[in-house]
């Protein structure tokens, strides 16, 4: 990085305002050329069946339903499920690796020794 004299400064200043320019029309160019998700996309119970790892049979979900093992909401005789929470739920079912167990092992022993 070289030094600006007092002279220099008003182009310098210029040039920066540029390059600044420049930078902001790149990143929007980058997010418009993103495709958008809807922030919260629903699916009835047939989406649902299809969307599920397994593809379940509606009575699986059904049961599920009545055993509270699914977040759902129910609007009259429709039944509608938010992607967002179901992905959710998904995850909720995913068992740790060795090395995850080892690091949370890890960390709840370093916690006790801090003590």
């Amino acid at each position: 990085m070289e030094k600006i004299s007092f002279e220099q400064m008003p182009e310098a200043i210029v040039q920066l305002a540029n390059m600044i320019q420049s930078l902001e029309e790149t990143v929007l160019q980058a997010i418009n050329l993103q495709p958008s998700e809807p922030v919260n996309q629903w699916l009835s119970l047939k989406e649902l069946c299809d969307y599920l790892p397994d593809k379940p049979a509606k009575q699986t979900v059904y049961g599920w339903i009545s055993a509270g093992k699914i977040p759902y909401y129910k609007n009259g005789k429709k039944l509608r499920f938010s992607k967002f929470e179901i992905d959710g739920w998904l995850s909720l079912g995913k068992h740790k690796s060795e090395d995850e167990l080892q690091a949370e092992a890890k960390e709840y022993l370093n916690r006790k020794k801090r003590r």
